[in-house]
Formats: C-alpha cells, sequence, structure tokens
C-alpha cells in the first residue's frame, strides 16, 4: 500500500498491511522539538509519508550515504505528550511504532483521519530489509544518530491497523477483555 495515497480512513482495525513509500524515522527529541514550535526540514511532508518511531542503527554505505543495519520500532507511548499536537499542526496521517499511544493520540487519529500502525518490535534486521534506501538524514548533529530523521524508502514494510482513524483501538479491546476476565476469575 502506497504511504502517499493511503486513505486512513479507509483502513480496519486489525487490518495487515504492507507498505512503500517514505518513512521518516522520529523519536523524543524531534517529537519535542516540534511540539515546542520547532520546523519540519524542507521537503518533508507528513502528510504524503510516515512518521516511524524508531531509533535505527545506521552505517555508513562507503559512496556517501547511510545503510539501515537494525530499525525495529521504539516504544511509542513516550511520543504521547506531543504526537497529538504533531498530527493536527502537519497534517499526520500514519504513525508506525510499537506498544500503542494514549487517549490523546487517539482522539487526534479520530479528529484528523491519521492511523498508528503496529511493526513487529524484536524484529530489526527483518524491518530494515524493508528499507530500499536511506535518502537523507536531518538534525543527525543536533540529536545525534538514534534520535535524528531519517527519511527512508521502504517496500513491503509490514504493519497492522492497531489504532484506526475512527477512534478504536487494539490495545483498548485488549485491556477491556483482560480485565473483563480477570473480574470473571476473581469472582
Amino acid at each position: 500500500m502506497d504511504i502517499a495515497t493511503l486513505d486512513p480512513r479507509a483502513l480496519r482495525l486489525g487490518q495487515a498491511l504492507t507498505l512503500e513509500g517514505l518513512a521518516h524515522t522520529g523519536r523524543d527529541r524531534l517529537h519535542k522539538y516540534l511540539h515546542e514550535g520547532g520546523a519540519l526540514p524542507p521537503g518533508v511532508d507528513l502528510r504524503t509519508s510516515a512518521l516511524y518511531h524508531c531509533g535505527p542503527v545506521m552505517v555508513p554505505d562507503g559512496e556517501g550515504g547511510w545503510r539501515m543495519v537494525a530499525g525495529g520500532p521504539t516504544t511509542s507511548s513516550r511520543e504521547e505528550p506531543y504526537e497529538a499536537e504533531v498530527i493536527a499542526r502537519f497534517g499526520l496521517r500514519v504513525i508506525i511504532g510499537k506498544g500503542g499511544m494514549g487517549p490523546k493520540t487517539l482522539a487526534a487519529c479520530r479528529e484528523h483521519g491519521c492511523v498508528y500502525l503496529q511493526a513487529v518490535g524484536g524484529a530489526a534486521a527483518s524491518i530494515a530489509a524493508a528499507v530500499e534506501r536511506v535518502e537523507g538524514v536531518d538534525f543527525l548533529d543536533a540529536f545525534g544518530p538514534a534520535e535524528a530523521m531519517w527519511h527512508l524508502r521502504v517496500r513491503a514494510f509490514p504493519a497492522t491497523v492497531a489504532m484506526d482513524a475512527h477512534g478504536n483501538s487494539l490495545y483498548a479491546q485488549v485491556a477491556a477483555r483482560t480485565e473483563a476476565r480477570l473480574r470473571t476469575l476473581l469472582a
């Protein structure tokens, strides 16, 4: 599924996807910077690309560029204080991470038409294989390699819709089922 033309409101909770297109990494420092009024680098458009919660391991490719050797998702809940504003301010439509996000992000996804996609944790080398090329990097000197904004061209990147653009969350469903089961067991 092409990230640039993906319609978040057409995706169903639990739907498995294979993504292709442009994804930008973004972790704590980037989110805080954007939340505090910082600007996206020139040419970065979050309306036609994904924001991937990832601190990749990169190595020089020998030709003046970079190659990703590991790129698994990082825990997304750390971005909860910032993500709703990033969605609203920059038109973000696709977030990729692991572990889910909170109610503010879920509400922003519903209001603005954004989805949160779960990538498989623990599969950093496999996910790196879905990166066709590293197109560049921003904030490397300011944030360091793990927190920099890497621009990745991906193909056959596996993900699952875990929070949809209609206010539904797989994480909330699992928590509700678990709580109900626990009450039954304790009764």
